[in-house]
């Protein structure tokens, strides 16, 4: 059985972008009258047959157009701060778009140890998990935000942030204040309190942590404090927990 192709066109324009097309045509030398798929990534597949493959141009006549349906429900977000290596970022956005999700933001922390991402470099990496995992949809991907912007965006559904803080560290010890703190958080187990089909925002911090006011400021506008768990994990295994719980609850 003849292996399908898949190529990302997200305008369905009738000849494959630059990229798309040098793949086709000088990598995987396919030729005219071949066979093909195209996924737009805002939810349809399209059968497709080469008309003209020369150069580094591939055109293309659409046979069959097939919309999915969503695989899980809800509209599933993660905002997160880029580690330092830049490597555990581009591993974290290639498998959680295997897994599954809906958008990705890059946060600017207190304690963040990169505040440039190369939203280019990770556009690709979103395109190139989307196609080989089949999936309909691409992530959309925002530009860096700092912290202190995102959280006071007006978001639909549930708004959660993970984080390792104690309730020592409060600032609202001794306060008539219900703290977000992990003193009150045991038992508030994020995938515990997921609820399938409502829009769900995730906040990840950096290797440091949240600080004390960031976590202070999320609750101020209407983020829970949540636990992924009781080990300590790096920030790109946070982010790609949290995605998969998402997920699951979602299916």
């Amino acid at each position: 059985m003849k292996e399908e192709r898949y190529f990302y066109d997200p305008l369905v324009s009738g000849e494959l972008p630059q990229e798309e097309a040098h793949h086709a045509v000088k990598v995987l030398r396919m030729q005219v009258g071949d066979e093909m798929w195209l996924m737009d990534g805002c939810g349809t597949y399209y059968r497709a047959t080469i008309t003209a493959a020369t150069g580094h141009r591939c055109l293309y006549r659409i046979e069959e157009t097939q919309p999915q349906e969503p695989a899980w429900q809800g509209h599933l977000h993660l905002a997160m701060a880029p580690t330092k290596l830049m490597d555990r970022v581009e591993w974290f956005a290639e498998k959680a778009t295997e897994i599954g999700f809906d958008e990705l933001t890059f946060l600017d922390c207190q304690f963040s140890e990169r505040r440039v991402v190369k939203e280019e470099r990770i556009d690709k990496i979103l395109v190139s998990a989307m196609k080989q995992s089949h999936k309909a949809w691409k992530p959309t991907l925002n530009r860096m935000m700092r912290f202190r912007d995102f959280i006071k965006q007006e978001r639909e559904g549930d708004k959660f942030i993970c984080h390792c803080q104690t309730l020592s560290d409060s600032p609202l010890k001794g306060e008539n204040i219900k703290s977000p703190f992990k003193g009150d958080l045991e038992g508030l187990f994020l995938f515990d309190i997921l609820r399938p089909g409502v829009p769900t925002t995730v906040l990840i911090g950096p290797e440091g942590d949240f600080s004390v006011e960031e976590v202070h400021l999320a609750m101020q506008n209407g983020y829970r404090g949540v636990s992924l768990g009781k080990s300590r994990l790096r920030t790109e295994t946070a982010a790609l927990a949290a995605v998969h719980m998402m997920q699951l609850k979602n299916m």
